[in-house]
């Protein structure tokens, strides 16, 4: 499981920006939790509503490492995988052997000793450094789990890229041009109208084990919905002719 918080949107009328904060499954790119909040929500405060899994991992970049919210994953049997802030103050308790090779540098357990993490977090942490080799970056990880491998733990983290193409795909995809209304129930509703749409999508295209992009499926949903075919047939008489032909007039369909 994967917390992604970014800013997705603006009020047109009022120019106050709207924020959509959502859990997404990395297994299968499906939001679990969206949570629709004004611009002036910190992005962090949405720890608080979370319902932690027991067994779950949840992935958070650095802008979400607040100690004291993350203090409460441990009792609730939950992991979490961050990145490190590079002024973040420590002491190394222990070393684990390595393998270089690899990319991990180093695997330690730390308690943290600056002013405002020590007494937040008193408990103990893993920290793994590791090299990406293909991108030339350092990258240091924080966890409260201490099972996993050290080189499966940077591969795990390595999934929260799957939330940086759902947005864009979202935002290209679904188009939210503009609010039908400006009050807090007509945008949340247009915005989770938006999303249900993804998520029956992926669905569809599961259920149906479809060869097919999501934005296809929907490119032909778009100039079909109207028609009494069954969906399989819909699917399978699609060629790249009637894309061409329809596809550019009834996409808008789509757009909320």
């Amino acid at each position: 499981m994967c917390l992604s918080l970014f800013p997705w949107g603006q009020f047109r009328r009022r120019k106050s920006a709207v924020k959509l904060h959502t859990l997404l499954d990395v297994r299968g790119s499906i939001p679990t939790s969206v949570y629709v909040t004004g611009g002036q929500v910190h992005d962090v405060k949405l720890l608080d509503e979370l319902l932690l899994e027991a067994g779950a991992f949840y992935l958070l970049d650095r802008g979400y490492v607040d100690f004291a919210r993350l203090d409460a994953f441990t009792p609730a049997w939950a992991f979490f995988l961050t990145r490190a802030k590079k002024n973040m103050q420590f002491y190394r308790r222990s070393s684990r052997p390595v393998e270089p090779p690899t990319g991990v540098r180093c695997d330690q357990t730390i308690l943290l000793t600056g002013v405002r993490t020590a007494q937040p977090y008193p408990d103990r942490l893993r920290r793994i450094h590791y090299f990406d080799a293909q991108k030339d970056s350092r990258l240091t990880f924080l966890t409260n789990n201490f099972l996993l491998p050290p080189l499966t733990i940077a591969q795990l983290y390595r999934a929260r890229w799957q939330v940086e193409l759902f947005f864009p795909w979202i935002k290209q995809h679904l188009h939210i041009k503009a609010f039908y209304g400006t009050s807090e129930n007509a945008v949340k509703t247009q915005v989770r109208v938006a999303l249900s749409v993804h998520v029956l999508v992926a669905m569809v295209k599961k259920q149906l084990g479809l060869d097919l992009s999501l934005y296809k499926i929907l490119q032909i949903l778009s100039v079909t919905i109207f028609e009494k075919t069954p969906i399989l047939e819909a699917f399978s008489n699609f060629d790249d002719e009637t894309e061409n032909l329809n596809l550019g007039k009834h996409l808008n369909l789509f757009e909320f």
